[in-house]
């Protein structure tokens, strides 16, 4: 028998109440939120628990929301694979965007260790009781974090670039 979303859902809010919520089926990923001190229980439950067996954490990924109230102006998303019945979830914590901290998974799935390094080294979130939380793509001495959404996407100082050619000028008339 299939794993049911109806079954995830029910099992996760008896054991969290309010912590987990916003439950949605987008496409063919059941989607939910949990609340970000509560991540390390939620993410061993959901590996651990004889039914639900969400064994493979495919992802880790930050998300910069700058126009959100305080308390949600940044996410960490989670999706995580049950191999036995083939189903997929994804969860988000959101975080504030004075100290957006959150705990590590790595004590939960080694592989977490890279992928949080990388959304440390692009947004700027601290998983605190990483084993190594350094920048893994950028330089060691950059201070910023360059996904966040307060850098422009280009270079307004460029001269190399052509607006023409990027469908950018006024007179396409």
């Amino acid at each position: 028998m299939a794993l049911e979303t109806t079954v995830i859902q029910d099992k996760l809010t008896e054991k969290f109440g309010d912590n987990v919520n916003g439950f949605i089926q987008i496409k063919d990923i059941f989607t939910f939120e949990a609340a970000p001190d509560s991540l390390s229980e939620v993410m061993g439950f959901l590996k651990n628990d004889p039914l639900l067996r969400f064994n493979f954490l495919t992802d880790v990924c930050g998300v910069h929301y700058p126009d959100s109230e305080k308390d949600r102006q940044f996410a960490v998303v989670y999706h995580m694979h049950n191999w036995y019945d083939n189903v997929r979830i994804r969860f988000k914590c959101f975080l504030n965007g004075d100290t957006p901290e959150i705990a590590t998974a790595t004590e939960h799935f080694l592989s977490a260790n890279w992928q949080e390094r990388e959304t440390y080294d692009f947004f700027g979130i601290i998983f605190k009781g990483h084993p190594q939380l350094k920048r893994i793509l950028n330089m060691d001495e950059m201070t910023s974090f360059p996904m966040r959404k307060e850098f422009p996407m280009e270079d307004g100082g460029r001269t190399d670039k052509d607006d023409r050619f990027f469908g950018r000028t006024q007179d396409n008339c």
